[in-house]
């Protein structure tokens, strides 16, 4: 179904559509900063991820600063570690070099300790493959976790948030949900990336229905492959009652909204790629008008536990009896149903 397709079978979302792609163009539009240095750094965010510029731009100036360094740090160690893609940004990383210098000393520790942290992790995996179900956890600590870590503090440096005293625990888990959703989500363009294929899911759990990763894409392996497809899944489920007390824990109201939403949609995502053989074909994405719709109707801890209880009746609806990890995956939505339902103020549907 094309674009055109999914507006007509799904009318109310035409508004929401409209309404982000207004959003989407007025921070094109924002003024770019004149110092040099200031504007190749938004100029370069907005190059490489639109959703991340568009995202920063509820924030206020300071913390909207440091956020957009501490993505450009992170992207730069990540091209360092093997990607080619942002060259442009390390020829001039002298720009970001000199952002980082202007940043209170909250942020700078932060960029810091985050960035020593993650290029340790990456250094590991480089020469290292995901052997366990431990392993994936560490892997994503290391690729998100330590993110969701660093922009915490980002938000205790600028003084709107003063978090819960397991703060630390709940933000590794934020990363570590939308990490998984990712993996699992991205399966078909990294095991078929050139000129090596790359694959984050764990032999413990892969191993036990093909002999190698890349078998889960054939055709005759697709039964054995939707089953590991779902125990994938149900791994990452673990990780949600934490979200949502993080979540909860945000007073901020758009450092609460943009958190809300990227988890949302991490949730959507695995919803929609439970017990369903076309991540093995290809990239199953949400579709844009629901994402819109995410976005828009995303405003309250209300909202949240909405979208969430949707999400999990969505999942729950899919679960084949006869799947090896059936009794475990419902038992993992059970769970969190009853925090949906015990928050007491389960919102209207959103992805309906």
């Amino acid at each position: 179904m094309g674009i055109l397709g999914e507006i007509l079978a799904n009318p109310d979302e035409i508004y929401p559509l409209l309404k982000l792609k207004m959003a989407i163009k007025k921070a094109k539009k924002m003024q770019i900063p004149p110092e040099p240095h200031w504007a190749f750094c938004y100029s370069t965010l907005n190059k490489v991820t639109k959703s991340f510029f568009l995202l920063i731009q509820q924030q206020g100036p300071e913390l909207r600063d440091a956020m957009c360094v501490f993505y450009l740090i992170l992207r730069a160690l990540d091209t360092i570690g093997g990607t080619d893609e942002y060259k442009g940004l390390m020829d001039q990383f002298h720009h970001v070099s000199a952002a980082f210098l202007e940043l209170k000393k909250g942020y700078q520790e932060a960029v810091v300790d985050t960035t020593k942290r993650m290029g340790v992790g990456m250094a590991k995996f480089l020469c290292k493959e995901v052997e366990t179900v431990d392993d994936f956890d560490e892997y994503c600590h290391y690729a998100a976790g330590l993110v969701c870590l660093g922009l915490s503090k980002h938000f205790l440096a600028s003084n709107l948030e003063v978090l819960t005293p397991d703060w630390e625990k709940l933000s590794n888990s934020m990363g570590l949900f939308s990490q998984k959703a990712h993996v699992i989500r991205d399966y078909f363009e990294d095991i078929n990336e050139a000129p090596k294929s790359r694959m984050f899911w764990p032999r413990e759990i892969w191993g036990k229905y093909v002999l190698k990763p890349e078998d889960l894409q054939y055709e005759e392996n697709s039964s054995k492959a939707v089953q590991c497809l779902n125990e994938m899944v149900t791994n990452a489920l673990v990780h949600i009652e934490d979200c949502l007390k993080y979540i909860d824990a945000l007073r901020d109201p758009a450092l609460f909204q943009s958190g809300a939403i990227l988890q949302i949609m991490a949730f959507g995502s695995l919803a929609l790629c439970y017990n369903n053989a076309k991540v093995f074909k290809g990239v199953v994405k949400m579709r844009r008008g629901l994402a819109a719709k995410i976005v828009d109707r995303t405003k309250t801890m209300a909202d949240v536990y909405g979208a969430f209880y949707d999400f999990s009746c969505m999942l729950k609806a899919k679960v084949d009896k006869n799947d090896p990890n059936s009794v475990n995956t419902l038992n993992r939505i059970e769970v969190v149903q009853k925090v949906c339902r015990d928050s007491g103020v389960l919102h209207k549907s959103i992805s309906q």
